[in-house]
């Protein structure tokens, strides 16, 4: 089916690599089969980045409505208000409302009809801290927007997506040692229903089955090594298996994600942030996808960080936007949207 509804990109953080992988990308959009999208950044800055990577990219600052007719020939752009004064490689937090503006623009596009999902480049939560940011990072600040579109709470959910696995880390942004105490029957309860929901909705899976780590080496060992997992996680698993929803588990994690064991779920839940992480950037660290769940938009985002020291280097590699953005095209069908077909 052919649509009209491009992919809204966010500029990210603009001393990193946002620039250098949006501007690889669109270069390389008919090798990469990369559906229209536009870009929500400094059409000044782009074009400094293409010229100092040494990328032929003509920068064309458009409306979302004319993306799509602009994208074969050009970079289609929607302007910032707010200014951006960047160097590659250094941060500055005066970018930070620039960076924000992006963000609170592509939910509002999307909601506003004008784009059919977000795309967002890394940013730098130190830097957005520095200027007053509140949320901990995209996800929260993403889940904020979500909730005041639809008017109620909304509990976003980190997932890593790659062609080998996807997995889902119940607590985010937290320090290790407060794990324990946030983690609760509830929140893996919670957390576990959207992504059983969202593999249906969004990923066309029609029966998702769900893995659940235990929190603990060898799942806490009977209660000798933590008895975290048969008190919280344990119990959340029954409760998920008396719902419906194809749960087992908890299981050791360093057992969980060789290749067998891979082929009996269709996600992985995890207790932490690096539980989930590091098996997925480790298969597949140039093509995995960090998508939010539980959000009322399609939200994909490239698995890689800023990486300031590559910035404007031409080092950055664009395989994991590119990956992020056939994805979000890919979700947006599944749950019958619009969307535009590859370039």
């Amino acid at each position: 089916m052919t649509a009209s509804l491009p992919l809204v990109l966010t500029m990210g953080e603009p001393g990193g690599i946002g620039p250098d992988v949006t501007l690889a990308a669109w270069s390389q959009r008919q090798r990469l089969e990369l559906p229209p999208f536009y870009c929500l950044a400094a059409p000044d800055v782009l074009a400094a980045r293409a010229r100092l990577l040494g990328i032929d990219c003509a920068i064309a600052v458009v409306d979302p409505g004319e993306a799509v007719a602009a994208f074969d020939r050009s970079l289609p752009v929607s302007s910032l208000r707010a200014p951006v004064d960047v160097n590659p490689g250094r941060l500055d937090p005066r970018n930070a409302p620039a960076v924000i503006e992006a963000i609170a623009r592509a939910v509002g596009d999307v909601r506003s009809g004008v784009a059919g999902a977000v795309v967002t480049n890394p940013i730098h939560k130190k830097t957005l801290y520095e200027a007053g940011f509140r949320h901990p990072g995209h996800t929260e600040f993403l889940g904020t927007l979500s909730a005041a579109w639809t008017g109620a709470a909304a509990t976003p959910v980190m997932m890593l997506a790659g062609p080998e696995l996807k997995a889902v880390p119940v607590t985010i942004h937290i320090p290790l040692r407060d794990v324990p105490m946030v983690l609760s029957t509830r929140l893996i309860v919670e957390t576990a229903r959207i992504v059983a929901a969202d593999l249906k909705r969004r990923f066309a899976i029609a029966e998702p089955r769900l893995a659940f780590a235990g929190l603990n080496p060898h799942a806490g060992e009977g209660g000798s090594l933590g008895g975290e997992d048969e008190a919280v996680v344990r119990p959340a698993v029954d409760a998920l298996r008396s719902e419906g929803i194809a749960a087992a588990g908890p299981f050791s994690a360093d057992t969980m994600f060789y290749p067998e064991a891979r082929r009996s779920y269709d996600a992985a839940v995890c207790m932490y942030h690096d539980q989930a992480l590091i098996p997925a950037k480790t298969l597949a660290f140039a093509e995995a996808v960090n998508v939010t769940l539980g959000l009322a938009f399609v939200r994909t985002s490239p698995d890689h960080g800023t990486a300031i020291d590559i910035a404007g280097t031409g080092k950055a590699n664009p395989a994991s936007l590119a990956a992020a953005l056939r994805l979000a095209a890919e979700l947006r069908r599944n749950e019958g949207g619009e969307t535009s077909e590859a370039a």
